[in-house]
């Protein structure tokens, strides 16, 4: 969720980028940078933290004349949060920034290294411009230097790069990032990651395409394609309506941030997927020493992906796992010993229930773990040690992105433990990592998707309420939908185990309860298909979520080929979420700001 800015002209270019960057914030960062060649010399700043810090350090500067400039918002994945690993990143005489991930920075880096090249930070950026200047050395010009290094990089990038041998030149690399260049009447030249930076100074944008490269002049834009033929930028109007920018043109912000699940959970992963283990640098290993349970606490959506996480590290961990709910775990007097791991989890880093039992267990002498979405959040200033889940600013009060991150991040924890405890094998690890790998493209939403659930949703408007059920992990995730569905549709809906349906909730079947049933192929789902045999013989109406079309469903909602029930949960999440969606439109809801609710409870 990092985000670049970048410019060519005569204005402030100090406050140009700083302002661009500022319209990027909701993205999230935890550090931010500029650099600006005028005259043909470099100022570069870094700070730490918010953008207030860095437009302190350039206080005392601004160009005089023509210059270029490239800024930079970072969300910590190679590296820890620090000045030098902030970009801009420094070769000899040229400066980069960079959204994504470059998959082989660790043979480029060490290639560099051997042949004499000092690296400064703990980044995978560093490589593109190291590997810049070497280039150079023995191109025709830079241009020709920098095109060879876009095709020495493997993996997902969105690159600016500014060099003193070419004072006028921004060159820029899209794959698997977004990018865009805006232009106006002046000549100017405006380059970002989103909309936002743009609108009230450029009326037309060009949308970069993946394997799009080149360079642009004050005089030129030159932009080449995946083969290096040479293309035509192709600019349409720019909306000027910034809100409506932030949304990428969605509807709502929640609808945005479903779909931007497949690009968040990539960075939750960015630089935490090893071949055959799992690497949270920020994790000392001693955390575990000594730790034979451990206790998860925390409220609402983050409680179901502690649920969630409770199969994941009793399955995978081998180590008991207990959970709790966060307001009631405060009052009932709890037990806490020291052979356990509390940990909390809240999207905001702030909820009070749970920031009160991260207190209680820090005066009880237990280690603390908090898995959270804000760096330098309460919790995550208390906490021993912290896992980021790198979800970027979620706007939309109904959590969807961050529960999503949590899970991601409960799965690769339980991989991570496993390894320490050698409860998993090193082929069975690196199974589990390859499934890690695949999950972004099943969390992408697809257009027949979503108008299939779209025309559903309408059926779906009435009644006395809803049953959604799973079995397992699927479980928690039945929790989880039934809350969406009550957030933001104000309609009734429970969660329920498939299996205690006939334990007493089978009494209000009739055609009115709507039971959405979750039946993964690859986790009990004859059981699970039993279950819901017995509410269709009572003629509940029935919506099943399956890859297997289930013939007593009323509604049959299919999800694509998975080869592993986590990547069937994931999916499964998608279709709940887009499911409450639109059913919330359709009642003419506030999606985004449901009423009685608040983004971040920091309330008893």
């Amino acid at each position: 969720m990092c985000g670049i800015v970048g410019y060519i002209g005569k204005k402030n270019t100090k406050q140009i980028l700083l302002d661009g960057l500022k319209e990027l914030e909701y993205r999230g960062y935890d550090s931010a940078g500029i650099a600006v060649l005028e005259d043909g010399e470099f100022s570069n700043f870094k700070a730490v933290g918010k953008l207030v810090n860095l437009e302190e350090k350039t206080k005392d500067f601004k160009t005089k004349s023509f210059a270029i400039g490239i800024g930079h918002t970072r969300w910590a994945t190679h590296g820890k949060p620090t000045e030098i690993n902030a970009h801009p990143h420094l070769g000899e005489s040229s400066y980069v920034v960079h959204n994504g991930i470059i998959e082989n920075y660790a043979t480029l880096k060490k290639e560099l290294q051997t042949s004499g090249v000092t690296f400064l930070s703990q980044t995978d950026t560093e490589v593109i411009v190291h590997q810049f200047e070497k280039n150079q050395k023995n191109a025709k010009n830079s241009f020709e230097a920098f095109a060879k290094t876009v095709s020495q990089l493997h993996g997902a990038y969105a690159i600016l790069l500014i060099t003193k041998t070419e004072p006028e030149t921004i060159f820029f690399a899209k794959h698997g990032s977004p990018m865009l260049v805006g232009i106006n009447g002046e000549n100017e030249k405006y380059f970002a990651s989103s909309d936002t930076p743009l609108i009230g100074h450029c009326q037309s944008v060009n949308y970069f395409e993946d394997g799009d490269y080149g360079y642009v002049t004050p005089k030129e834009i030159a932009i080449f394609d995946k083969n290096g033929v040479k293309k035509e930028a192709k600019f349409s109007p720019l909306s000027q309506n910034k809100l409506l920018a932030q949304k990428d043109g969605f509807r709502f912000f929640m609808e945005k941030e479903i779909y931007e699940q497949s690009v968040v959970m990539s960075d939750t992963m960015m630089g935490r997927l090893g071949e055959s283990e799992i690497l949270f640098d920020e994790l000392d290993k001693n955390l575990f020493d000594g730790i034979n349970e451990i206790k998860l606490c925390a409220c609402g959506t983050s409680y179901h992906s502690a649920m969630s996480a409770s199969y994941l590290l009793e399955r995978y961990s081998k180590i008991r796992t207990s959970l709790e709910i966060a307001s009631e775990f405060r009052y009932r007097e709890p037990i806490m010993s020291k052979d356990t791991l509390f940990v909390v989890i809240s999207q905001s880093g702030e909820t009070a229930d749970t920031l009160e039992t991260l207190k209680m267990a820090k005066t009880a002498g237990l280690k603390t773990l908090v898995i959270c979405n804000v760096d330098n959040s309460s919790m995550v200033r208390l906490a021993d040690a912290t896992i980021l889940t790198r979800a970027g600013i979620e706007k939309g009060v109904a959590s969807t992105k961050a529960f999503a991150t949590q899970v991601t991040v409960f799965w690769m924890l339980s991989l991570f433990i496993a390894k320490l405890k050698n409860s998993l094998s090193a082929d069975e690890i690196a199974s589990h990592i390859s499934l890690l790998r695949e999950l972004p493209s099943h969390v992408k939403v697809t257009d027949d998707m979503h108008e299939r659930i779209k025309r559903l949703s309408k059926r779906y408007l009435h009644g006395h309420g809803f049953f959604f059920i799973g079995r397992d992990i699927f479980y928690p995730l039945a929790l989880e939908g039934a809350l969406k569905l009550k957030e933001i549709s104000y309609l009734h809906a429970e969660g329920y185990p498939a299996g205690e349906m006939k334990h007493g909730p089978i009494a209000l079947a009739d055609p009115e309860l709507f039971t959405i049933a979750l039946l993964p192929k690859h986790l009990h789902y004859e059981k699970s298909k039993s279950n819901v045999e017995e509410l269709s013989a009572r003629d509940s109406t029935i919506c099943a979520i399956s890859q297997i079309e289930f013939d007593k469903a009323d509604d049959f909602i299919e999800i694509s080929e998975c080869r592993h029930y986590m990547l069937e949960f994931f999916e499964m999440m998608v279709v709940l979420q887009l499911l409450s969606l639109e059913i919330s439109v359709r009642l003419g809801n506030d999606v985004d700001m449901p009423r009685n609710l608040a983004k971040s409870v920091t309330v008893e």
